[in-house]
This record gives C-alpha cells, structure tokens and sequence, in this order.
C-alpha cells in the first residue's frame, strides 16, 4: 500500500465512469500531489492488496458487494457498503428519515402502478417514485387518474413509493455535503412543468436558517459522508427532504473535488496512523 513517494496514500476509486467530472478532477488533484489513484470497476475481483481508502461510486449489487468484501479486508470504503445500500430502498429511507425527526416527505403506500390505477381516484396529487434508487427510475407526478393509467402504462409492475404531493414553487433545492461541507443549487423540478433544467448555483450563505444544519443532521443519521439532500420549500416555506442520494455526481461545485480529495487523504492517514 505504498505510492509514488513515501508517505503518498493510494485511493482507489470503484466506479463504472472514471471520466465523470468529479472523480476526474479529485484524481488529478490527488496525483498532482504525489499521490496514487487506481481505478476499480464495480464487477471486478477484490484487488490482492488493498488501497488505503476506497472511494464508492457505485449503487449496482456488484458494487456494493465489492465494497463489503474490501471492507472485510480491512479498508475504509466512503460511503460505507450499508450506509449506501440504506439510501437505495426509498421505505427504509423514510422510515429512517422520519424517526430521526428529520423532516421528511411522508410514504403513503408502497405498491406498483398498475394496482394504483385499478383503485378509486382519491382526489389528491400523487408524487410516485421507484423504490429502490437507481439511474433513470420513476419519479412523476399523477394529478388525476389520466396521470396515473399512464405511469401504470409505462411501469405496470415498477415497485414504487407513493407520496402525497406538497405544493411548491417548483424549485428543488439539490444540496451536497463533503465531510462536512455544503454545496448548494437550485433546479426546476422534474414534476414541474418542462420537466427539470440546468442547475443554478446557490451560495449556501443564502440557504435559509438551520437548512445547513439539517444537512448535517441527514448525514448523522444515515452515515454519510459523501451525499445529496433534495429539499423543497413547503408552502409555508418549511424545508421538506424529497430524497437521499449516496456520493452523488456534484457537477459544476467549485470546490468540491478538492473537498473530495482532502476526505481521502485524510481518511488513508488514519490507516496507515
């Protein structure tokens, strides 16, 4: 476990995508100071010799169980194999969310679309999501029953969980934390109309009060290090959490690679310590 100079840690990334921005930016940061990145992807074999920090940047069955095999090594994995794992399953997200007091959207059902549409409207508007997160799942909006047979369509036997809809203004918060440090945006909703845009940069001195608290309180309770918090402002402008993401890309974060990189450094120091 020695890199290219004495006291270098090695970092080993496990991720499908070595060119997404972030990891790309972190590996150049961690290389041009001397250390050593080695890329893993999510079904390969557990390495002979370990790294000294693995960073996870996957949510496939393959990689979660390559991290739980590192980590039986003996290697700090960030985010841990179970803290990942915990953020997939949208039920025990909740259940989680909403008995550590954070202020999470409620779960009225978990069932499947085509069953939904075969029962009475019940007049509200539903909010449906997968629920197990994953790259191009269901998330969409029934306002009326028309809505719903269309999902049904489109997803007939798609697990989901069923939210009732908080109104809104149409603006997601999409919110980052590293080690501790917040990263802040705002981008129209998937559910509004248009669907979602670009995101715009937010200063997080301009999140209102105890929102960066909540943040960290989100990361407390789920085990985190590297997360998104989606966060809408309710009606009466109350901050309600939508959704948990594990080591979420973080594009265009001035700031978040080198935030990234130090989080390995230090979590590879207290190995070899």
């Amino acid at each position: 476990m020695s890199g290219t100079h004495p006291g270098a840690a090695v970092v080993g990334v496990v991720t499908p995508d070595p060119d997404h921005p972030l990891l790309a930016d972190t590996a150049r940061l961690l290389t041009g100071a001397g250390h050593e990145v080695r890329w893993l992807r999510p079904d390969a074999p557990a390495p002979a010799r370990t790294c000294d920090v693995y960073l996870l940047k996957s949510r496939t069955p393959r990689g979660l169980a390559l991290a739980r095999e590192l980590e039986r090594r003996g290697a700090p994995v960030v985010n841990s194999a179970s803290a990942t794992a915990r953020c997939q399953d949208r039920v025990a997200l909740a259940d989680l969310a909403r008995g550590a007091g954070i202020p999470y959207a409620p779960t009225l059902a978990v069932t499947t679309p085509a069953r939904l549409a075969r029962r009475p409207w019940g007049g509200r508007p539903l909010v449906l999501k997968s629920r197990y997160s994953r790259r191009g799942d269901l998330v969409a909006l029934a306002e009326d029953g028309a809505a719903l047979a269309g999902s049904a369509a489109r997803w007939p036997d798609e697990p989901v969980v069923v939210q009732e809809f908080a109104p809104n203004d149409g603006w997601d918060h999409k919110l980052w934390v590293v080690a501790g440090r917040v990263f802040a945006a705002r981008r129209r909703s998937e559910l509004a109309p248009g669907g979602k845009g670009e995101d715009v940069p937010l200063a997080t001195e301009d999140l209102p009060p105890g929102w960066s608290a909540l943040l960290l309180r989100v990361g407390e309770v789920f085990a985190l290090e590297v997360y998104g918090v989606d966060v809408i402002a309710t009606a009466d402008g109350a901050p309600l959490v939508v959704d948990v993401n594990a080591f979420p890309g973080i594009r265009g974060q001035a700031g978040a690679p080198r935030a990234l990189a130090d989080l390995a450094l230090t979590r590879a120091a207290g190995v070899r310590a």
